[in-house]
């Protein structure tokens, strides 16, 4: 397949800081194309770092014009004891009918390792204005295939349910730290809820000094597929040459693929918010052309910004 370049077109949001569930960051673009709009929903933090998803919208011509901004989340943390009581961050959205699917990373805080995450599943009924949970549990957590943690799933619908997400292959230490590492993996249904895994891995590490690879991005075209994802290395990743980058791979039948990271097509900048890491890239076809939301400096904290594919 040709190799995308992407044009970046600019900061688009940051988080206004102006309510208590939004203080910080506007992480995981989920870009969801609604007529002449893109809504994009993003994960905010509230002074006590946990984690609600709110929703913006860009018009589909123009991604860079913001023509709403939704003044209250879709997700907010989940009950004490649940899955996601301290944080629910989107990370894929899919049309079904008259329903629209969120599929969210719930975040726990643990003793042993700094956290645990799990995917969730929220269903609107009001064309994907407010979102009500399917289940007071996860649909995908630890199991013998994924024994550590599962989060950031792209899901697809077309003659089946198709799902890309990373999961935990361990916990390391560095320094004072225990980090985590994970890389990508593939699932599928019947109906978008029970999930079928076989620990088939899609997007793998390539050196002993990598260590993330998450939140796959896949678009399908005539040639095959192709799949946007973040990478980093598993230590050193705050800042600097080993912190995130958008990585790339190819595929002819979404579940074997080939990496090609130099032809992702997009880095950071010489300077400015997205200079020192870009990551978590969510891929969207609109008005015609292909967009690309992504996140840069911070994990998010400088916010979200977009770039057209030429």
């Amino acid at each position: 397949m040709q190799p995308i370049r992407w044009r970046k077109l600019g900061l688009v949001f940051a988080a206004a800081g102006d309510r208590g569930w939004n203080k910080s960051h506007a992480q995981v673009p989920t870009a969801l194309v609604m007529n002449e709009r893109i809504r994009v929903f993003y994960s905010t933090r509230d002074p006590g770092n946990r984690t609600s998803t709110g929703f913006f919208e860009v018009e589909a011509g123009d991604p860079t014009r913001v023509v709403h901004v939704h003044d209250k989340p879709v997700l907010s943390p989940g009950l004490p004891g649940a899955f996601d009581d301290c944080g629910a961050m989107a990370s894929a959205v899919v049309r079904e009918g008259a329903e629209t699917l969120l599929y969210y990373v719930g975040w726990n805080v643990r003793n042993t390792v700094p956290f645990h995450n799990s995917i969730g599943l929220a269903i609107s009924r009001d064309d994907a204005v407010s979102f009500e949970r399917a289940s007071a549990g996860p649909i995908l957590d630890r199991s013998p295939i994924d024994p550590y943690f599962c989060t950031t799933a792209h899901v697809r619908r077309s003659d089946r349910w198709e799902m890309w997400y990373s999961s935990g292959t361990e916990w390391r230490q560095s320094g004072s730290r225990l980090e985590s590492l994970y890389h990508i993996k593939y699932a599928t249904s019947e109906n978008g809820i029970e999930w079928r895994r076989e620990g088939v891995v899609a997007i793998d590490f390539n050196s002993d000094m990598e260590g993330g690879l998450v939140r796959p991005a896949v678009l399908q075209t005539e040639g095959g597929f192709r799949m946007w994802y973040s990478r980093r290395s598993w230590h050193d990743y705050r800042g600097g040459e080993s912190s995130y980058r958008i990585g790339y791979g190819e595929s002819r039948d979404g579940h074997r693929w080939r990496r090609l990271d130099e032809s992702a097509g997009i880095d950071v900048s010489d300077a400015g918010w997205d200079a020192e890491m870009i990551e978590y890239p969510n891929v969207v076809g609109a008005d015609g052309k292909i967009y690309l939301f992504y996140n840069g400096n911070g994990f998010g904290s400088t916010g979200i910004g977009v770039a057209i594919a030429e």
